[in-house]
């Protein structure tokens, strides 16, 4: 169903939320809205074959509709792996339940409403943040990555993506207005632009990437770096080191 939620007026604006309407139209809004993000989902089913360890846990933390958690199953080379897919909006689950259901696979999978502040991480060799870490309030990020770290075994994988900000104030404003022509390219109206905008000002906080980095370092993670960028969003890949 194609995104036309913001077309006409709407008297007062709240914050974005992950909510049915929103549900209906996700798959569309995020290939409009998202520069590279059929990019980062196949990249992260490479990654996940290469890294996805026998008898291990994979994690996809904000799995909306379960795209990510699709394209990890597709590539998990091990059918003893055990995928766990964390959202906490009831119609993102249940929709994402419906979808995964429509397809065969040996690799089991776990979709669970709630809080990925308070999921447990233990025995994971894959662990996927696909444009989540963003939502999480910037004082409980260094926590959250920190559980990930400690629940991984050594020589997991940490695939990160994210909307980034950038300290150059000329080069942010170029790449903010990119992705707006990228918006614009894609059929937005500028109305549809400006009100979403809007409403994700107080729930979307984005980071530097030097911020990113520094607190995957802080969190114990030894090799990081940005693997994927196109415009002002991106992916950063954090990995364990397989000697710890």
């Amino acid at each position: 169903m194609k995104d036309q939620l913001y077309a006409a007026p709407i008297a007062q604006l709240g914050d974005f939320c992950f909510d049915e309407n929103v549900v209906e139209v996700f798959p569309d809004m995020i290939q409009r809205s998202v520069p590279g993000y059929s990019n980062i989902l196949s990249a992260i089913g490479m990654m996940t074959a290469r890294y996805a360890q026998p008898g291990s846990k994979l994690y996809d933390l904000g799995c909306s509709l379960g795209a990510a958690t699709q394209i990890m199953r597709r590539n998990t080379p091990h059918s003893d792996c055990l995928i766990i897919g964390v959202d906490n909006s009831a119609p993102m689950v249940e929709r994402c339940k419906q979808h995964l259901a429509t397809f065969k696979s040996d690799i089991p999978v776990e979709i669970r409403q709630g809080d990925i502040q308070d999921t447990d991480i233990e025995n994971a060799s894959v662990v996927v943040l696909n444009f989540t870490l963003q939502f999480i309030e910037p004082v409980d990020r260094l926590a959250l990555l920190t559980k990930i770290y400690q629940g991984m075994r050594p020589g997991g994988v940490l695939i990160l993506s994210e909307k980034f900000r950038f300290e150059d104030n000329e080069v942010n404003d170029l790449l903010v207005e990119l992705h707006l022509d990228f918006k614009r390219a894609n059929g937005y109206s500028e109305l549809e632009i400006s009100q979403k905008r809007t409403m994700l000002e107080n729930v979307l906080r984005a980071d530097t990437i030097p911020s990113h980095k520094e607190r995957l370092q802080q969190a114990g993670f030894e090799h990081i770096d940005v693997w994927f960028q196109c415009f002002n969003f991106g992916s950063i890949v954090a990995i364990k080191d397989s000697g710890v």
